[in-house]
């Protein structure tokens, strides 16, 4: 997805700037698949330079980010406890739940949660395949390309979601993504009749997602079985909506 239409959510009124910046430069590290130098990581983030230094630096004072030998930037090790700490019992108890539907579908299960207006990928267990979805754990993406973001979207009042529309946008990532506020709300109401939501390539092309919403839960959560196209045929289809189904259930009784 456009990573700086993520960024740009976070700037909203009632936020401490600074706070807010440094949470943007922590999310240019990660979404980097290479450690940055002061520059790019300014321009990433639309800082000038000197902000982006300056709150470099408190990041390295921290623990939050690191510099290598040859000056650049990359995620520290202070996060990864933070990030064990940060998440959610949900989780945890997806686990079983998620090694399941690997075994069964042999693609890759992932659980997610509405974080504000994002959709946040907090546990997954990665397809057998060497070629499978690489959507990582900690990923946040606009909720209407993306099988989850719609079986979750789903579950919400048609107001509420043409509120948060309004604030994402529907940026088309594909040829097959629902660029029209209408389209989705259809596309929402059809995804309540069959009980499950399908992402046909319209977050990365020749991915399919088929996720189902954890019924009550808060904030709304959602399981998913995610592989390539050609993989993820109607007969696997069928049988991955019974098992997400079931194991939606499992978790909303838990």
């Amino acid at each position: 997805m456009d990573d700086t239409s993520v960024r740009e959510l976070s700037e909203t009124p009632g936020q401490v700037q600074s706070v807010s910046r440094a949470f943007n430069v922590l999310d240019v590290l990660a979404d980097a698949e290479t450690p940055l130098p002061l520059t790019e990581v300014a321009a990433r983030a639309g800082l000038a330079v000197p902000t982006a230094h300056r709150l470099l630096r408190t990041l390295l004072d921290l623990g939050a980010a690191r510099q290598l030998k040859n000056r650049d930037y990359s995620l520290g090790p202070k996060l990864i406890g933070l990030g064990e700490r940060a998440t959610p019992p949900l989780a945890e108890s997806a686990r079983g739940a998620l090694v399941a539907l690997e075994e069964i579908a042999q693609e890759t299960a992932n659980l997610a949660i509405l974080e504000g207006d994002l959709v946040a990928y907090v546990a997954q267990v990665p397809s057998r395949h060497r070629m499978r979805m690489f959507t990582e754990v900690g990923r946040r993406v606009l909720p209407h390309a993306s099988g989850v973001g719609k079986a979750m979207l789903a579950t919400l009042p048609e107001r509420r979601v043409r509120a948060i529309l309004d604030r994402t946008g529907l940026p088309a990532y594909t040829g097959t993504t629902l660029t029209s506020a209408n389209a989705l709300i259809a596309d929402l109401q059809a995804t309540r009749s069959r009980g499950f939501a399908i992402d046909d390539g319209e977050q990365e092309v020749g991915v399919r997602c088929i996720a189902v919403a954890v019924p009550g839960a808060v904030p709304p959560a959602a399981l998913s079985i995610s592989g390539p196209s050609a993989r993820m045929t109607d007969a696997i289809v069928e049988r991955a909506v019974v098992e997400l189904t079931r194991a939606a259930q499992e978790l909303a009784g838990e």
